[in-house]
């Protein structure tokens, strides 16, 4: 008897797992089935930038800001020596301390909204961390008091791209540069939407680069599309093209680009120089030849044409033979005079 109940109970053994979590608590929330966890947004996603557009901010002339700074704290100070001289020493009193320290706090606040905004500057304005505007008015200023003040330049800059090895369109390696010239156009974006503005154009800048190289051959000898050496301004406004469109959440306005070098890779430089000779003599080839043949047709015509001598089909051949050589040939030709018959 003892046996037969001991086996039920070793196989009905209470489970070793937790016990379920109820539905309104936390882990609940997080592990259950019918729960899904909160969605996070992407390195990248639209929704992580932070998108502020530029807007003035509040400011007075600064000057008569600056005289009413220095006038609050001298009357402080006149105040408070009256005040002490005039009891013989003993402290002053209560109404005066306070008036004393208004102005002197007074006094502090439009000093610390006072700037200075040179030629060719701005100055973007955030108030305990929020931005509350760009004063673009040069000189002297007050603006919002105890707001941090960063200096955004919006001179124009300029920067030339290092030397990128790319593959162009026909998968041969070119190295290009560019020169970039942009200037800031949004102060607020430029702070803000990211980390450093100035290193996002550059790094932008030759990604466009890239980009743009590997869609267009070196060299086009037929003549029948684009190049980047034949077609520098179509090449520098498609490249001005993308390259603004990839700054703009920064907030930075493309001028011009211009490819500055562009060459074949040091590996197949002398090969393509080789290639680019042998197509250059094939062409003056073809010229001459073309030349030559206009020349031989006009030299007949004229020949028949004014009825200086009869040829046959074998004579005309001679002669046109004769012609070309004379005409296609590098060197200087020797001439044979023939005292005899052509015929035997």
């Amino acid at each position: 008897m003892s046996s037969t109940h001991s086996e039920p109970r070793s196989h009905t053994a209470p489970s070793s797992a937790p016990p379920p979590t109820p539905t309104g608590s936390a882990e609940g929330e997080a592990v259950g089935p019918d729960r899904q966890a909160p969605a996070t947004t992407p390195v990248g996603h639209e929704g992580a930038r932070v998108d502020v557009d530029e807007s003035p901010a509040w400011g007075v002339n600064g000057f008569l800001a600056l005289l009413v700074g220095i006038l609050c704290a001298v009357g402080a100070i006149v105040l408070a020596a009256m005040e002490i001289l005039g009891r013989g020493g003993a402290g002053p009193r209560v109404l005066v301390v306070v008036l004393v320290v208004a102005l002197l706090v007074l006094a502090a606040l439009v000093f610390s909204s006072v700037t200075i905004v040179q030629p060719g500057q701005t100055k973007v304005l955030q108030f305990f961390g929020r931005y509350v505007g760009t004063t673009r008015r040069t000189g002297l200023s007050m603006v919002t008091p105890l707001t941090s003040k960063r200096a955004v330049s919006v001179r124009v800059n300029n920067f030339e791209t290092s030397a990128l090895k790319v593959n162009d369109a026909d998968g041969n390696p070119v190295e290009i540069a560019a020169i970039v010239v942009w200037q800031v156009a949004d102060t607020a974006r430029a702070c803000f939407s990211v980390e450093d503005y100035k290193n996002f154009v550059r790094v932008q800048s030759e990604a466009a680069l890239r980009h743009v190289a590997t869609t267009h051959p070196y060299d086009d000898p037929a003549g029948e599309g684009t190049s980047l050496r034949g077609s520098t301004d179509v090449v520098s406004a498609q490249l001005a093209h993308e390259v603004a469109q990839r700054v703009t959440v920064a907030g930075v306005e493309i001028v011009e680009v211009r490819i500055s070098h562009l060459a074949y890779a040091p590996e197949i430089a002398q090969a393509m120089l080789q290639r680019q000779q042998a197509g250059a003599i094939v062409a003056a080839r073809a010229r001459i030849v073309e030349g030559a043949v206009g020349m031989v047709e006009m030299a007949l015509a004229k020949l028949e044409e004014e009825s200086i001598v009869a040829l046959d089909d074998e004579r005309r051949a001679t002669m046109v033979s004769n012609l070309l050589v004379v005409l296609c040939g590098e060197s200087k030709a020797s001439p044979v005079i023939n005292t005899g018959s052509l015929y035997a």
